[in-house]
């Protein structure tokens, strides 16, 4: 930094004027990240630059700026915080933000544009095309995944009983279960992706047979594990490519499995180790829900090893209190003991490693023999000082007599010897068998941060080889092996998170390689602009033809828990670089955003359910459902035993958690729990919509058949950092009801038999509903249009066989008028239920209910938002009703053609809002005028 300084400001020390762009800005995000983590050096850096040089002109640049309002926290320059602002601090901003949901990030980027410091452009997506494809799985591969599953729920157990054997602080027993369930993801997630790479192996040879060239963008590489299970051995004992599932399960076990202090051999100082040690591999790094590893490792660009893995911190065993007893003892007992006493450390675990290769039965006869005569030597050597031998402490037994330590390893070894039987079965790391079903080396160019990879010889032999080439170092393999892509000597790569920035593999005019391009994205990484940077290697100006997208997930439900991080993280990004959260909508994928409010609303009905084994809005798939559940949600961690009360009470519905712990429940229940959990949300967010709280982003207020009519704006000076700023506040009053001779209107000329006026088969106050029901598109579609006397035509179409449940043809056209005309007549002022049940909720509460009224009346809130947010927050919780938590933001296009953008603003808090913002106005134009 001192040498880019020293140049900035040249030899006459003058200062520097000019401007800095900082490019792929995003690398700096982490300026402030979540859960303490300490904040990235790229980003310290950024924020050094700039307070280095205060006169520079700054500009960022990124295709992905933000995906969250924390992302912001290097951009200084912007004027949003700080002196002469709404925020004194980037904290201050950061807190009004995130309160406000995606609305407020909405806010942010709209007010930036206004202020002209801010552009936001789009590749179009003209001719490019994305699909969303399931993908089936085999009877062979359900059953190897729910033996596997068996084996998780067995492991659980054991570490469970053996960390109850062992005297482990509170701190080791939460580190201990952080990695068990980071690696019980880890390894679902490795068999989710091999699911599919048959169907991609297809998806490829298909696009090569129509002329196209294929892109395969994947996270993982599984290079740490290979590297662990290749450890020791030499490349020509490999009969066959490494299972990076296996090497997942088995380094949980031989590195984080609990054991008796002074007395558990290889277990013995595992937890020592987990203190203040670097790992050697990112995988060993417990990360937290949603978030990268660290700072460090989001950034680097040669990561080749699960960035994105996210995990479950949380504490399973609820009598964890057992293990703070003795924990101080266990401190000065933890150190290491003389030289021979680490010799027979040594020698007992090489021996118990021995004996794992002999069988189950002889292994555990040479174990307990090892052990035994280990113990003796121990106590004859105990110092007379030696405290007794209470559970869980050295030379501790059970009721049987056996020794805790011997327990402890025979659990241990019970779960090598399972995982040995199942390994047959378990998928090889899927980089490794791609390139081979696709042709080898010679085939596909691999594009990753691995520095080796197991290759299968012509021969038949199985290699492990280094992929740098005479002549190229491993920081240019990547680069040769993208331009023999682009100049058609390989037409399949394969990239991973070391090639997702800054290498063009469009189907450039100026290379040989100009076919249209296959992108499948076999793994989603963990974050929405790592999403956009993959999907952007193939999308870029000057190509010929823009590319196909082919997102794959299984048939697996629990792999949706990856899709709906993403599809999260997108919404946001386009809320923060477009101003409204479906600008990234192309990328199809916000159908799996489960984690909102809605999503953990209908998780709690779902467990609580499970829980009282009582129906709640949606009936259940068969009588043994709950059991069945309760049963795997047991097994996973997320209900006591009794299935009556949760596992841990500190976040008790957490939906990432839910999702991360699915995977492990055996392949139909999975379905049928995630099919239970859809439907429950759909009936959420049914019910919120039918209450008018439902948040659906950008409300855009552009009826077909409705009348919108700008009756009132006013507009507000105010001051920014920038200088001068406007805010506007529009009244707009919107007619969206039909008449009776409207709907005959409509209904002249009808041909089909079903078409015509409906009756409410139920009566409420003596009052029936009517609506017409028109066919959409006759003979080609059995769906309906709607039409009712409050709101004219709906805005979603439904099928008769539905209507039809609720609603019967009427053939008195006179009792269809005086319906039709009574709805239409009291909708003017009244809402829905106060037509239909006589009263109102909110009205008695003294809130203000438009929902199902014929004529609205909305108030928006437009221009420089952000320098009147305070004012209008405060005013917002102290008069606006309660369900206004979040910021709506509606689009309004007059008859006239006009269009408006801004926030709603609650009709009860119009009066105490305008009398504010006017006298901002007039203190303002009073600085103005004084000399």
């Amino acid at each position: 930094i001192d040498r880019l300084i020293e140049w900035c400001e040249g030899t006459d020390n003058k200062p520097f004027e000019g401007v800095l762009v900082f490019d792929e800005c995003h690398k700096a995000k982490n300026l402030l990240p979540r859960n303490s983590s300490k904040p990235s050096k790229t980003g310290q850096c950024v924020l050094e630059i700039q307070k280095r040089l205060p006169k520079a002109r700054v500009v960022y640049c990124s295709a992905t700026g933000a995906s969250e309002p924390r992302h912001m926290a290097y951009m200084t320059r912007l004027g949003i915080w700080g002196k002469g602002t709404q925020f004194s601090t980037f904290n201050d901003f950061l807190s009004a933000v995130e309160k406000r949901g995606v609305g407020g990030m909405e806010v942010v980027a709209m007010d930036m544009k206004l202020r002209g410091m801010y552009l936001a452009r789009q590749l179009s997506f003209q001719g490019s095309t994305f699909q969303v494809m399931e993908v089936p799985l085999s009877e062979d591969f359900k059953q190897m995944y729910n033996d596997s599953v068996r084996l998780w729920v067995k492991a659980r157990n054991n570490f469970q009983v053996a960390s109850q054997l062992s005297p482990l602080t509170n701190h080791q027993v939460k580190t201990m279960w952080a990695q068990f369930w980071s690696s019980h993801q880890r390894f679902f997630k490795y068999l989710c992706i091999a699911a599919k790479v048959g169907r991609v192996v297809d998806i490829a040879r298909e696009a090569l047979a129509n002329n196209k060239c294929v892109v395969i963008g994947l996270q993982s590489t599984g290079e740490a594990r290979t590297s662990e299970q290749l450890e020791g051995k030499n490349s020509s004992d490999l009969v066959d490519f490494i299972s990076t599932a296996k090497g997942v399960l088995q380094s949980l076990v031989e590195k984080h499995f609990p054991g008796c202090d002074g007395g558990g051999g290889a277990d013995d100082s595992i937890f020592s180790k987990l203190k203040g040690q670097k790992r050697k591999h990112n995988g060993d790094v417990t990360p937290t829900d949603d978030t990268p590893v660290s700072s460090q490792a989001e950034e680097s660009a040669d990561s080749s090893e699960d960035e994105h893995d996210v995990s479950d911190s949380d504490e399973w065993n609820a009598s964890s209190s057992s293990y703070r007893s003795g924990s101080n003892s266990s401190k000065s007992k933890r150190k290491k003991g003389n030289m021979q006493q680490q010799l027979l450390e040594k020698d007992l675990t090489n021996s118990a490693a021995l004996a794992a290769l002999g069988g189950a039965s002889t292994a555990k006869y040479q174990v307990s023999s090892l052990l035994q005569d280990y113990e003796k030597r121990k106590t004859n050597s105990r110092p007379p000082s030696a405290p007794s031998t209470p559970c869980g402490k050295p030379g501790a037994s059970d009721s049987n007599g056996k020794s805790h330590q011997i327990r402890i390893l025979e659990l241990k070894e019970e779960l090598e010897c399972q995982l040995e039987e199942l390994s047959p079965r378990l998928p090889v790391n899927t980089l490794d068998k791609l390139i081979q079903e696709l042709g080898g080396t010679e085939i596909v160019a691999e594009m990753t941060g691995r520095r080796a990879r197991v290759v299968g010889m012509k021969d038949g032999r199985i290699s492990y080889e280094p992929r740098s080439e005479e002549g190229a170092s491993l920081d240019h393999i990547n680069i040769k092996e993208k331009d023999r892509f682009m100049h058609g000597e390989k037409l399949i790569a394969i990239i991973s998170e070391a090639a997702s920035s800054g290498i063009s593999m469009q189907a450039d005019r100026r290379v040989a390689n100009q076919r249209r391009r296959v992108h499948i994205t076999l793994e989603l990484p963990w974050s929405a602009d790592r999403a956009i940077q993959q999907f952007g290697r193939t999308h870029r100006s000057n190509q010929t033809s823009a590319p196909e997208y082919l997102f794959l997930i299984s048939e697996l439900s629990g792999e949706q828990r990856f899709a709906s991080v993403v599809a999260k993280r997108l919404e946001s990004l386009g809320a923060l670089t477009h101003g409204d959260r479906r600008a990234t909508e192309s990328r199809d994928l916000s159908r799996y955003n489960l984690d909102t409010k809605y999503g953990r609303t209908a998780l709690e009905h779902v467990i609580r359910s499970v829980m009282t084994r009582t129906k709640q809005l949606i009936p259940i798939p068969n009588s043994t459902f709950f059991d069945d559940v309760g049963i795997a949600l047991v097994g996973v961690g997320l209900l006591h035993e009794s299935r009556t009360q949760l596992a841990d009470n500190k976040d008790m519905f957490n939906l990432s958690r839910f999702l991360n712990r699915i995977l492990g429940v055996p392949v139909d229940l999975q379905n049928a729990l995630f099919s239970y959990f859809a439907e429950m949300l759909a009936a959420v967010v049914a019910a919120a919509k039918r209450n008018g709280r439902y948040d659906e982003g950008i409300l855009d207020v552009d009826y077909k058949e409705a009348e919108v009519k700008l009756v009132e704006s006013e507009t507000f000076e105010g001051s920014t950092s920038v200088g001068t700023v406007f805010t506007e506040l529009h009244t707009v009053k919107v007619e969206r009801g039909m008449t009776w001779d409207k709907a005959c209107e409509l209904l002249e000329g009808c041909k089909h038999e079903s078409e015509g006026f409906y009756l409410s088969k139920k009566t409420q106050r003596g009052k029936q509903r009517a609506i017409l029901v028109l066919y959409r598109d006759l003979g080609k579609s059995d769906k309906c249009n709607v039409y009712q006397p409050n709101l004219g035509l709906m805005p979603r179409q439904e099928r008769l066989s539905s209507l039809q449940d609720k609603y019967f043809q009427a053939g008195d056209l006179q009792v269809v008028q005086r319906c039709w005309s009574d709805h239409y007549a009291q909708s003017a002022e009244g809402c829905a239920h106060a037509f239909l049940s006589g009263r109102c909720r909110r009205k008695l509460i003294g809130e203000e209910c438009e929902v199902g009224r014929r004529q609205r009346t909305y108030h928006i809130l437009s221009g420089s938002v952000l320098s009147v947010w305070n004012e209008m927050e405060r005013i917002l919780q102290r008069y606006g009703p309660s369900s206004q938590q979040k910021i709506q933001i509606m689009r309004v296009r007059t008859g006239d053609g006009r269009v408006i953008i801004g926030n709603y603003i609650p009709s009860n808090c119009v009066v105490h809002l305008r009398q504010t913002l006017r006298r901002i106005s007039d203190d303002q134009k009073g600085k103005e005028t004084l000399p």
